[in-house]
């Protein structure tokens, strides 16, 4: 079967390069027995990349401990799901599943596009075909996840494997780089259609309208990605934090930056015919960024506890890095005719401007994170030296961004196009504004003087209102007209301009998400011995340790602590923070107690046993506000869902065109 699966790869390679030439010729030639064949070849990489990923499935499941990557990232104790996650579980297989997710997003635009933009479809083709290639290489020279375990000459296997990092043995993970590689690998389809009208000097804005679903779809990937990391990190590493500013955190937060501004700058294209470059800049360089973070996470270049070891991936990703910037930087230089705004920007105080800044912004945080990511690599190339950037640069320069960032979002949904007078903007904005003024007069009142979580806070209110006052205007409006209640106007308001009013829900899930952030500024942690009777206090709560029991089983060995927590003397949750160490790795795993809620999480680490090991050494947090970090992702889902789902008005005057062409086109009945 390795063998199949090998050849599968091989053949896949060469197919890919084919689509990619006979696309290209076929483009120039205008053949279109050629392009089309070039299309059935990006079906038959799909199939072959399938082929070999089930192969690679089953071996692992079936513990096929032949195969080198199977005896390194599986065992036969693990659970059938965790062996199934160890698809991706190393450098091999997790470039197999790229080159799989690559292979599906490239199918479904063959066959979504089989009569449609024709004169473009060919260079799509190539552009999602040289990726494909990139990727293809890599296993098949670099990363070949079909070796053999060998003896001499003859091939031998051991009788069980290491098994997945423990770390990795945790729901979440069998989910988290799934969807976070559908948000990095989707992002190669607006860039090829987009490098497609660049090379066609297509007019008007036909990629746009194209790719504008995919934009937003594989934005909520890549969201969801990071949310799931966020959580991961949360729940399983011990330590209680979300987010640590780690290279490969920021690998993947670099493209969702660029990719957010991207969909808000699309809008003024739609609208205004402005930002054309700026488009162009920003879909290519969320694609490259996103090539650029697989390369971090793959070449070694940074120190992570998520990278992957060093390898000989890092050559093929720079050299494709290399001529795809350049190639792009060419087109768009060379197009920048066709590329020209069809509106100026008339005033500073406008609508325009807010997403003009907006997208300044949003930049200027990315080049922050990408200069202190890589920072570590340059200082050592120069002064052969590795000075390291730590947590407290990029917290000092992204707290002040993402506040700026929030009040545009405030401001963006009321300002007025074109230019704004002073009356217009106190008429809109007064209310917010005092909202948020009282919001931390009233939190300073009760004793808060954290400068940034008192700005945090007053921002969300003021956004909170502006929001809130769009949804009551409109809903009031179409309750007053139609003589329906307000919960019933607030669903047809949002039907008739899902897309608007999905990004106001989008704002609103952001919102939430900075509550819980901000609540990190009040942190609490305590980490103390404890035996069996004894208690801890920390914040409003006391610890009582009841037991320490011990056990083990096929996978790990563990050690258990049950702990009550109770406030003011009353019951409040019983928990069991539990120690392993599992067999085949030998590695430590800690599985946390956690009581959620709404104002505060307390959080509960079984981190190890005193040197008698009669006492438990417990880590004991409490983190306030964090649960509002995972219901602002909901809501964001939620809101790009509602995007996604066409508009009212604009279904209706697609029914409208559609009637009067059939009734312009009609044949008279003779009678």
């Amino acid at each position: 079967m390795e063998n199949l699966g090998a050849l599968s790869i091989l053949l896949g390679l060469c197919l890919a390069i084919y689509a990619v030439v006979g696309s290209l010729i076929g483009a120039w030639k205008q053949n279109a027995f050629l392009i089309k064949s070039a299309e059935r070849a990006v079906i038959a990489v799909w199939g072959l990349v399938t082929l070999a990923s089930g192969i690679l499935v089953h071996a692992m499941i079936t513990g096929d401990f032949r195969l080198v990557y199977v005896a390194q990232y599986s065992n036969l104790a693990m659970p059938t799901i965790y062996k199934f996650a160890a698809w991706w579980g190393g450098q091999a297989g997790s470039l197999l599943l790229w080159n799989f997710l690559l292979s599906c997003y490239a199918l479904v635009v063959v066959l979504q596009n089989r009569n449609k933009h024709r004169q473009i479809m060919p260079y799509v083709t190539a552009v999602l075909m040289c990726t494909q290639v990139l990727f293809l290489v890599l296993i098949c020279f670099a990363a070949n996840p079909f070796e053999v375990l060998t003896v001499g000459k003859g091939i031998t296997a051991v009788p069980d494997g290491k098994g997945l990092n423990p770390l990795l043995q945790y729901w979440t993970m069998v989910i988290h780089p799934p969807i976070l590689y559908l948000g990095y690998v989707g992002f190669v389809v607006p860039f090829a259609f987009a490098l497609g009208s660049l090379i066609t000097k297509q007019p008007g804005d036909n990629w746009i309208h194209t790719t504008r679903r995919w934009a937003i779809v594989t934005w909520l990937f890549q969201t969801a990605g990071i949310t799931l990391g966020a959580g991961w990190s949360y729940a399983v590493l011990g330590w209680g934090g979300y987010w640590v500013w780690d290279p490969v955190e920021n690998a993947s937060f670099l493209p969702w930056l660029t990719s957010t501004a991207f969909l808000h700058s699309v809008m003024m294209q739609e609208k205004k015919g402005m930002m054309k470059v700026w488009n162009m800049v920003l879909v290519s360089a969320t694609f490259f960024l996103s090539i650029f973070g697989t390369f971090l996470t793959r070449s070694g270049i940074v120190s992570s506890v998520h990278a992957f070891a060093q390898s000989p991936v890092g050559p093929y990703f720079l050299t494709f890095l290399a001529l795809g910037i350049v190639i792009t930087t060419w087109l768009i230089l060379d197009r920048l005719e066709f590329l020209k705004s069809e509106t100026p920007l008339e005033s500073v105080i406008s609508r325009e401007s807010s997403f003009l800044f907006n997208n300044l912004i949003l930049l200027a945080s990315c080049f922050a994170i990408l200069w202190g990511t890589m920072f570590p690599v340059i200082s050592e190339a120069v002064t052969g030296e590795k000075i390291s950037v730590g947590a407290p640069f990029f917290n000092r320069v992204n707290i002040p961004i993402g506040l700026f960032l929030m009040f545009l979002t405030g401001v963006g949904p009321l300002i007025a196009w074109r230019r704004s007078t002073a009356e217009s903007l106190k008429r809109a904005f007064l209310n917010s504004a005092i909202g948020g003024l009282l919001t931390i007069g009233m939190l300073m009142a009760f004793g808060m003087r954290h400068p940034y979580a008192l700005m945090s806070f007053g921002l969300c209110m003021f956004v909170t209102l502006t929001i809130s006052s769009e949804f009551y205007k409109g809903s009031r409006s179409i309750s007053n007209k139609d003589g329906i209640g307000m919960f019933p106007a607030m669903i047809e308001l949002t039907h008739r301009n899902t897309r608007r009013y999905g990004g106001y829900l989008i704002h609103m899930g952001v919102v939430l998400c900075f509550i819980g952030f901000s609540g990190a500024a009040f942190n609490l942690d305590l980490t103390q011995e404890i035996g069996e009777g004894q208690t801890m206090k920390i914040g409003r709560y006391t610890l009582a340790m009841k037991n320490i029991t011990m056990g083990e089983n096929d996978n790990y060995v563990w050690r258990k602590a049950m702990i009550e927590a109770t406030v003011d003397g009353k019951p409040y949750a019983i928990k069991e923070p539990e120690g392993r160490v599992y067999k085949a790795q030998n590695e430590p795993y800690h599985s946390v107690g956690i009581v959620r809620a709404l104002n505060e999480d307390l959080y509960i680490n079984f981190a190890n046993t005193s040197v008698d090991g009669k006492k438990a050494v417990i880590q004991a947090y409490v983190f306030p506000l964090v649960s509002w970090i995972w219901i602002g992702f909901w809501v964001m889902f939620a809101g790009t869902i509602v995007c996604l789902i066409p508009s009212k008005v604009r279904l209706e005057y697609a029914r409208t065109q559609v009637v009067g062409m059939v009734e312009k086109n009609a044949i008279p009945v003779e009678k």
